[in-house]
C-alpha cells in the first residue's frame, strides 16, 4: 500500500507537475491564468471554511479530514481489516453525505443569484439602492409605532459621526428592519427609554441618551423626545424621526428644525432627498466626475 502511494505520487509529479513546468517554460503566459486558478480556489475555500464554521457541516467536514487520515495510516502500518472498512466508507462517503445534508444542499442552489449568494462572494448591493431601502423600513416602522401611539425616536447618522452618542446605549450592530425598530420602541423593554442610532446602514445602538435643546421657548411647547431630537440635529447633521407617544404624530428634526406632523410619503421624501439624493447621489457623481477627469488627461497625454 505505502509503495502504491508513492507510485501513485511519482506518476502525478512526472505527468502533472514536470509538464507543466516543461510548458511554461516555452510560453510563460501560461502562469496567468494558474495564477487566477489558485487565486479563485483558495478564494472558495476560504469562504467555505468561514461560511460553515458555525455549522454542523464545520463538523463533518473535520470528520472527513479525521476519516482520511485514518485511512492513510491504516494502509502504511498494514492494518488490513480497518483499512478496508474505512475504504468502503470513504467510497460510498458522497452519497451519504448528499443524503445527510439534502436540505443545505437544496438551499445553496436555490439562492444561486440571490442576494445571499452574491453576499457570499462579497459583491454587497450598491450603496444607493440599499440605503432607500433602509430609509423604507423606517418608514414602515414609524407609521407602526404612529398607530399604536408608541413613542420612539430614531437617529440618522449622516456625515458628522456621533459615536460618543452611540456609546452611551446598548450595542445592537444589526441589519435594519420594520420589526426590530417596532420591538426596541415596545413600552416596559429594557430598550425603549432612549434612542436608537442608525449608522452606515445599520441599526448601531439603542437606549441612547441625546443633549436635550436650550431653547426655552421650545422647552415649553414640546415634550423631551422632541427636544432630544432638536438638539442632536442642531450639534450635528444628523437626521432624527421622532414619533409621539401623546398623539402618535411623526416629526422630523433637521437643522435644529422640527418639522412636525408629516405624512408616510413627506418622511419619505424628505429622507430620500437628504440622505440619499443630496448626499450618497451628489458624491457618487463627484467620484464620476473625477474619474471621467482623470481619464481625459491619460488620454490626452498618450495622444
Amino acid at each position: 500500500m505505502k509503495d502504491n502511494f508513492f507510485t501513485a505520487i511519482n506518476n502525478f509529479w512526472e505527468l502533472n507537475i514536470l509538464s507543466f513546468l516543461q510548458e511554461l517554460n516555452e510560453n510563460p503566459l501560461r502562469l496567468i491564468p494558474l495564477i487566477l486558478d489558485l487565486v479563485i480556489v483558495i478564494f472558495l475555500a476560504y469562504k467555505l471554511l468561514k461560511a460553515t464554521k458555525n455549522s454542523r457541516v464545520w463538523q463533518l467536514i473535520k470528520g472527513i479530514a479525521v476519516l482520511v487520515i485514518l485511512t492513510v495510516v491504516s494502509g502504511w502500518v498494514k492494518l488490513d481489516i480497518l483499512h478496508y472498512i474505512l475504504t468502503s466508507i470513504m467510497t460510498y462517503g458522497v452519497i451519504v453525505m448528499i443524503v445527510i445534508f439534502q436540505p443545505e444542499l437544496r438551499r445553496a442552489l436555490e439562492q444561486l443569484g440571490t442576494n445571499k449568494f452574491t453576499k457570499f462572494f462579497g459583491i454587497d448591493k450598491d450603496i444607493i439602492t440599499k440605503t432607500k431601502e433602509d430609509i423604507y423600513k423606517i418608514v414602515i416602522a414609524s407609521e407602526e409605532l404612529a398607530k399604536t401611539k408608541t413613542g420612539a425616536l430614531i437617529v440618522i447618522e449622516r456625515d458628522i459621526k456621533i459615536g460618543d452618542i452611540a456609546e452611551t446605549g446598548v450595542e445592537i450592530n444589526a441589519e435594519i428592519s420594520p420589526q426590530l425598530l417596532v420591538n426596541i420602541f415596545v413600552p416596559k423593554t429594557p430598550l425603549h427609554d432612549g434612542a436608537v442610532i442608525i449608522s452606515n446602514n445599520k441599526i448601531k445602538a439603542a437606549a441612547c441618551i441625546l443633549p436635550l435643546s436650550n431653547d426655552k421657548q421650545i422647552a415649553q411647547k414640546l415634550g423631551t423626545r422632541h427636544r432630544a431630537a432638536i438638539g442632536i440635529s442642531k450639534e450635528t447633521d444628523s437626521i432624527v424621526v421622532v414619533v409621539s407617544e401623546e398623539t402618535g404624530k411623526i416629526s422630523i428634526a433637521k437643522d435644529g428644525t422640527l418639522i412636525a406632523d408629516v405624512t408616510e410619503e413627506v418622511l419619505k421624501k424628505i429622507l430620500i432627498k437628504n440622505i440619499v439624493t443630496n448626499r450618497l447621489v451628489d458624491e457618487k457623481k463627484i467620484k464620476t466626475d473625477r474619474i471621467n477627469r482623470i481619464k481625459s488627461k491619460f488620454k490626452s497625454k498618450n495622444k
